[in-house]
């Protein structure tokens, strides 16, 4: 980050600082490292934010954070560890120190994304997109909350030149505090689904709430939205910021023609922009994965990069954050599709799309858990799920748990047969039993639904593998 001294961040954050011990000048403490709210992500020069959460007090880590390197401590009481800052509020502290870092970076562009599904994969590809071409920080995972917003931002050097934000969103007003902790000049709005709209309480409210990027762009900042969604379209009326386009609409700026899909599951496409002309062909799997590149090409020429240095960045990304549509072979020729990092309706249809375009001549499984926060829609678009899998000709549908269960509670239909089991335990035992080589397997389901570890045990015929890393993540 931005070194601050101790002193610069009470006075950014209205605290009060206190020494270790007697005689301690703590102003004199400078920040160089990394700010984390996880002791053990703490380095050389961290500064460790002491959040109070719902089952851990982080201020009983403030040793750990100083013992693996972590200089100074931002904290609600008191400690004894570190020299820190005493504050009332720690999440708007937090907030203070990320606005401190990005007012004092001389030459940086920042850039929102924002979407019900696509933002994490969408945000990989520009943040690979703009590195090729400058220093850019973009976060790893899905850290796109109130606290994963400011721990990206903290990570601005003096170097930097995009920063990349994905802001997600679990009601009204969330996006709008995002954009205050990192205001943006270009905004990224993907799609409006139906994700979480048990909290929402309509689509309507998950339109409402993702126009909040857009609103808050200035007059001389640009709105880069999916032409293809009625609702994302409409946006275009409450923004400020001048407006660009993309999908393959016939009024999109930047518009995709002639897509084809190979039996990999990887889109190629031509990119028609005012810059020009280029041939994209996709390492991402999935059809879907079009829009996202498209709005990753026009922010790129937003930003100033050239068109044949976009679409080859574009061509060369790779999956950055796990479990979005991981692909991998295993040894024996069984093919691990493993997008269950998170699911709603419209991502499922994708990833089902996407194993239909790859499973051609192979037996494919569909290992299907549940979409959380669907409210009193659930069973309906569970069971629509079920018959979307059945249409795209899924040999066999494995569907895990009691949310889940609507999608196996449907009319079959000759070719697909479905079974449903209680749990990923249980899935785990089919699944070894009748995999074989050359088959197929896609494992999709919300975050918390946990098909994500079951796809990661079964990348290996006869031995577990556990890496139980996870990152926070907000629709």
């Amino acid at each position: 980050m931005i070194a601050l001294s101790l002193a610069e961040i009470a006075a950014a954050t209205g605290g009060t600082l206190r020494a270790t011990a007697p005689g301690t000048p703590p102003e004199a403490v400078l920040v160089t490292g990394a700010v984390v709210t996880d002791s053990r992500e703490a380095q050389a020069g961290s500064l460790y934010v002491a959040r109070i959460g719902e089952a851990m007090d982080g201020h009983q880590f403030v040793g750990a954070a100083r013992d693996n390197g972590a200089v100074a401590a931002l904290v609600s009481r008191p400690v004894d560890e570190l020299p820190c800052v005493v504050v009332d509020d720690v999440q708007a502290a937090f907030v203070a120190i990320s606005r401190a870092v990005l007012d004092r970076a001389t030459d940086l562009t920042v850039i929102g994304i924002t979407g019900s599904s696509g933002k994490t994969s969408t945000k990989d590809l520009l943040g690979s997109v703009l590195g090729a071409a400058a220093p850019t920080i973009a976060p790893v995972g899905s850290y796109n909350s109130e606290v994963g917003v400011p721990l990206t931002v903290t990570r601005v050097t003096d170097e930097t030149r995009f920063l990349v934000v994905e802001m997600g969103a679990r009601g009204i007003g969330h996006i709008d505090y995002l954009t205050t902790i990192a205001p943006p000049r270009i905004g990224v709005v993907l799609n409006v689904g139906t994700a979480h709209v048990g909290e929402f309480g309509s689509r309507e409210a998950i339109a409402r709430a993702k126009s909040e990027l857009v609103r808050a762009l200035p007059s001389d900042g640009v709105a880069v939205l999916n032409a293809d969604d009625p609702a994302v379209r409409a946006m275009s009326e409450v923004s400020a910021a001048r407006v660009v386009f993309v999908g393959e609409a016939e009024d999109a700026v930047v518009r995709a023609v002639d897509v084809t899909v190979g039996g990999d599951g990887r889109a190629s496409f031509r990119a028609v922009t005012p810059a020009g002309e280029a041939s994209v062909a996709l390492r991402l799997v999935g059809r879907h994965h079009v829009g996202n590149a498209l709005a990753v090409l026009a922010v790129a020429l937003e930003c100033g990069i050239p068109l044949s240095l976009a679409a080859t960045s574009i061509a060369e990304a790779g999956i950055v954050s796990r479990w979005r549509m991981e692909v991998t072979e295993r040894a024996d020729g069984v093919t691990i599709v493993n997008d269950a990092y998170n699911a709603n309706p419209d991502s499922m249809r994708a990833a089902l799309a996407a194993l239909e375009s790859m499973g051609e001549g192979r037996r494919t499984w569909a290992v299907l858990g549940s979409m959380l926060e669907l409210g009193e829609e659930s069973d309906r678009d569970h069971a629509e799920v079920g018959e979307e899998a059945q249409r795209r000709g899924v040999d066999e549908l494995v569907v895990v748990g009691a949310t889940a269960r609507p999608m196996a509670d449907i009319a079959p239909v000759d070719g697909t047969r479905i079974r449903w089991v209680g749990d990923a335990d249980a899935a785990e035992s089919l699944l070894r039993a009748e995999v074989a080589a050359p088959d197929i397997v896609l494992f999709k389901s919300s975050r918390d639904a946990g098909l994500r570890w079951l796809g990661d045990t079964l990348l290996t015929a006869d031995q577990d593998t556990d890496d139980r890393t996870t990152q926070e993540d907000t629709p």
